[in-house]
């Protein structure tokens, strides 16, 4: 398994080569991304949720959610 670096832009969004911005993986736990953005994320789910099952239902994207 290799481990991919990803240069942060200027906003301090990682992107890939082609400069696209990376979106979270799906398979990342509600818990790990309280982590990063705070007990509040999510409230509601349990902390092993995953975020495409929020995606799913809520229809909205990570940025969407955090702009809540």
């Amino acid at each position: 398994m290799s481990n991919k670096y990803y240069p942060k832009g200027l906003d301090g969004r990682e992107r890939d080569r082609d400069g696209q911005i990376r979106e979270k993986r799906g398979d990342t736990k509600v818990g790990t991304l309280r982590k990063e953005y705070g007990h509040d994320f999510a409230k509601g789910y349990r902390s092993d949720t995953k975020l495409e099952t929020i995606r799913e239902d809520t229809g909205k994207s990570l940025s969407q959610i955090l702009k809540k």
